[in-house]
């Protein structure tokens, strides 16, 4: 009897494993990336589409490519945009850096701080000119034009029947639109390890030769948004074609600071290619199915472009591959009514990520779309664009965009010391170089300076070994040098400050006034506590002073039982002013851990008194992800939810799945990043956590299945 009871025991203990690993296999992610797919059926320039592999992106309009570049400018812009597509005006004024740099008061020394200057005017245009560069391009513009019966060429108007959808699963655009009666059928996709985009017409109109194909290289604007619709332009930039055989040709594209190069392969020898005019190029097929490639690329190279069908294979193997990978998570079965929007969004904000934020850089906030803050990638925005990478258990695409710090962190000593600081100040509105970009806010930020640390955390969290140690305790340890020489001890106090002159996340504070913000304050706890951590675990001894800062430094600021954006705002919640922008306040606890410096029943009072008199109308598409984390980790499920679908106009999620701000900034993949770590917190919890799906109501509307998540701090 005691044998058969053995035996009984270990087939129920396998007959539960294997029950248990078909559960974990359970999501049928073709059929939840399907649900989702993306329908467009009119001239609707806030529902272009984007096809790209995180190094370079395409954005096409209804028919399939860039057709109306001028009509959809307002709304997602038809953007082709690269990683490697930087240029740089001449400087024939000899503008240097230290032209930007003003001297502030802090800590009883004069600090040089890179700002806006509006006089005199050499500095200010200093200024202008820094900022302004480099600025990334807008590589070209391919685009269909299509001419009348009355021999005009066809406007938005005159596309008809639009029937378009984008296939999440492979990547491949399909297009069908009518001009006068007459079908047009696009098919467009975007290689996956090459910045070549392919694309297929069929269409009668070919034959009767009224379907060409436009190619034109627009002019940078040098402004704070480039769309890429700048046709004229006194710069001396030189664009030449030459022909390679019958199906192929290359146009070279000569700038200021750089030289690209665009290759065309198609597949009809009878095909034609002439220059038009300066930058503008135009290609005549004759088949009435034409298939095309086009390659963007700072080096000439033999290599063949790839097809149009080895585009293809290339698409659709690796979005497989992608869906194939990483956490999932299915709100098929839930009964709340909000549950399909809310799994839209997600399915979306993956696809959109993985084609805008994954290169060997951080992203600028508009991706590789069109062009915000010159191009420019902001590093306190990286938490919000790679955290979730992790935490969806793809941390290859976070690491490929780490690698910049490497290449950057000279540039970031250089910083730290010209301040008289030691270690690593990470910029923040900087450039593929490590470039310090000259502001009057940004300069002063300072809650970038943890997120390296966060990253390499999350990457040893998954990874626990020497070798990750080995391979980031530098910066880790150069970050957390800085952060130790940044708090300023006050001895009357006897305790260590951060400020004056800082201005956190909730940029609605001045430098010069503003000392112990909250969230900066824990990030700091947290982030020393880290690396010395890093220490211990490499056998190493901490740095006394690193102790030292965190033992003394400031408490959280409290007024009558909530936290303070700042202790130097004693009006975080009287004042109408304090209570607009990020609510960075709730990050305190949302983003981070729980530390001992934060006491719950404290941050509940601040969350409720946040949800009830914030102006969420001046707000941005990442603080309701944070606002829901902080939910989540206060127990309180319902808000989250409620946070993530506030209807709110910056957390409007458009038909292709952009976070939409306002007019200025019609996308926004802050919010979409954002979004994705909140799920991922929502679903698998955190460190200490024990409770399932912590994030979504036990009302039983909430079925929430997931796989492959991991834990948070």
């Amino acid at each position: 009897m005691k044998t058969n009871s053995l035996f009984t025991t270990k087939i129920t203990l396998i007959l539960l494993m294997v029950s248990s690993f078909i559960y974990a296999q359970k999501i049928d992610r073709k059929a939840l990336v399907d649900r989702h797919q993306v329908k467009v059926t009119s001239v609707d320039t806030l529902a272009s589409l984007s096809i790209g592999n995180g190094q370079f992106a395409f954005t096409v309009d209804a028919t399939g490519l860039q057709s109306f570049p001028e009509h959809y400018q307002g709304g997602i812009a038809l953007g082709t945009q690269s990683s490697w597509g930087w240029d740089r005006f001449k400087n024939p004024n000899n503008y240097t850096f230290n032209l930007t740099n003003k001297e502030y008061d802090q800590y009883g020394r004069k600090v040089p701080y890179s700002v806006q200057i509006k006089t005199p005017e050499r500095q200010k245009n200093a200024v202008n000119w820094f900022r302004e560069n480099p600025h990334r391009l807008q590589l070209g513009n391919l685009g269909f034009e299509i001419t009348k019966e009355n021999g005009q060429l066809a406007r938005p108007e005159d596309i008809q029947e639009i029937d378009q959808h984008l296939d999440l699963w492979t990547g491949i655009i399909h297009s069908k639109f009518k001009v006068e009666g007459s079908l047009v059928k696009v098919q467009t996709i975007a290689h996956q390890n090459q910045d070549v985009v392919s694309f297929k017409v069929t269409s009668d109109l070919i034959s009767k030769n009224r379907l060409q194909i436009r190619f034109r290289i627009p002019y940078p604007t040098g402004e704070w948004k480039d769309t890429g619709v700048r046709w004229e332009g006194d710069f001396n930039y030189k664009s030449t074609l030459k022909k390679d055989g019958k199906n192929k040709a290359l146009v070279t594209h000569q700038m200021d600071s750089l030289t690209y190069h665009v290759d065309f392969k198609w597949d009809d020898p009878r095909t034609k290619i002439s220059k038009k005019q300066a930058h503008y190029y135009s290609i005549t097929p004759e088949n009435t199915s034409f298939s095309m490639s086009i390659g963007f690329s700072t080096k000439t190279t033999k290599k063949n472009l790839p097809s149009f069908s080895q585009t293809l294979q290339s698409s659709t193997e690796n979005w497989k591959a992608f869906w194939e990978s990483g956490a999932a998570v299915d709100f098929s079965k839930c009964s709340d009514p909000r549950a399909f929007e809310l799994e839209r969004r997600v399915v979306l904000s993956q696809y959109l990520t993985k084609i805008q934020c994954t290169s060997n850089e951080p992203p600028q906030e508009t991706g590789l779309t069109y062009n915000s803050w010159y191009g420019k990638p902001h590093l306190e925005m990286h938490w919000w664009h790679g955290v979730h990478f992790s935490l969806w258990d793809r941390s290859d695409l976070l690491k490929k965009s780490m690698q910049w710090y490497e290449k950057a962190k000279h540039k970031a000593f250089t910083l730290a010391k010209r301040q008289g600081f030691s270690g690593l100040r990470w910029q923040k509105m900087t450039d593929p170089f490590g470039n310090e970009s000259p502001s009057s806010v940004g300069s002063f930020l300072i809650w970038q300076q943890p997120h390296y640390i966060t990253y390499a955390e999350l990457l040893y969290q998954e990874n626990p070994s020497k070798a990750t140690l080995d391979q980031y305790k530098d910066k880790v340890f150069a970050t957390a040098e800085f952060m130790a020489s940044f708090a300023h001890y006050n001895k009357a106090l006897d305790r260590y400050e951060l400020g004056p002159g800082v201005i956190p996340a909730q940029e609605r504070f001045k430098a010069i006034e503003t000392y112990n913000p909250t969230y900066e304050l824990n990030y700091w706890h947290w982030g020393l506590q880290t690396a010395i951590k890093w220490k211990k675990r490499l056998g190493e001894t901490p740095p006394a002073k690193w102790i030292e800062v965190i033992d003394k430094l400031s408490q959280l600021p409290v007024l009558q039982e909530v936290y303070l954006a700042t202790e130097s705002a004693q009006d975080s919640y009287t004042n109408a002013e304090f209570k607009t922008d990020h609510p960075s306040v709730l990050g305190t606890l949302g983003m981070l851990p729980l530390t001992q410096k934060v006491d719950l029943q404290i941050m509940r009072n601040t969350f409720d008194l946040v949800w009830e008199k914030w102006s969420w109308e001046e707000t941005w598409g990442w603080d309701f992800p944070m606002t829901a984390m902080t939910a989540t980790r206060l127990h309180l499920p319902e808000k989250a939810i409620q946070a993530l679908l506030m209807d709110v106009q910056t957390n409007t999620y458009l038909v292709n799945g952009h976070n939409y701000q306002d007019q200025r900034l019609t996308l926004y993949l802050p919010g979409n990043g954002g979004l994705l770590t909140a799920i991922a917190l929502m679903c698998a919890g955190w460190e200490g956590n024990t409770i399932e799906n912590p994030g979504f109501p036990k009302d039983g509307g909430w079925d929430v299945q997931w796989e492959g998540f991991r834990e948070m701090f």
